[in-house]
């Protein structure tokens, strides 16, 4: 999932993980974020231990369980879908330099310019308008962003096409 920012990146997900997971899809989420961010609670166990130089942190509890890990530079998206357990599908949120499939949010009313005439790797628009007048590439799908179902509808559809190569 790519767009600029404020297009409805998260929303889209956050409606979306749902359907897909009544429907019986497992999902997980990479989410890449251009700044700094803060995993931790300051002050806490597992950030004292970060700091005092542990390489990573597992925190665990019966609910859940979070990896902190130091690094000097971003993992691949290959090391990064190896740190997580098999699903059917992993959306990742952002990342838009990478050479991987992509859903493209565009909302003319962020006024920004769409990616999708010049990315090759964009699959499908979601949007809350029409298609622009010249129309859309071939092989790319205009799906319509207020329409959680269709969107779903869309991704389990490709899914089985690449389970079938």
């Amino acid at each position: 999932m790519v767009g600029w920012s404020g297009s409805g990146k998260t929303t889209l997900l956050e409606q979306l993980l749902p359907v897909l997971r009544a429907r019986g899809v497992s999902v997980s989420v990479i989410k890449h974020s251009h700044h700094d961010i803060v995993l931790d609670v300051p002050g806490k166990d597992s950030d004292r231990h970060r700091r005092a130089g542990a390489q990573e942190v597992m925190v665990v509890s019966p609910q859940r369980w979070g990896l902190f890990a130091e690094t000097t530079e971003m993992p691949t998206l290959e090391q990064q879908l190896q740190r997580l357990a098999p699903v059917d599908l992993v959306l990742v949120e952002g990342q838009k330099q990478l050479a991987i499939p992509k859903i493209e949010i565009v909302r003319p009313a962020v006024g920004a310019l769409p990616r999708y005439p010049a990315d090759c790797h964009i699959i499908a628009v979601a949007s809350d308008a029409a298609p622009a007048a010249e129309g859309v590439p071939p092989g790319i799908a205009w799906l319509d962003l207020n329409d959680v179902p269709g969107v779903a509808d869309f991704l389990q559809q490709w899914l089985q096409r690449q389970q079938q190569k």
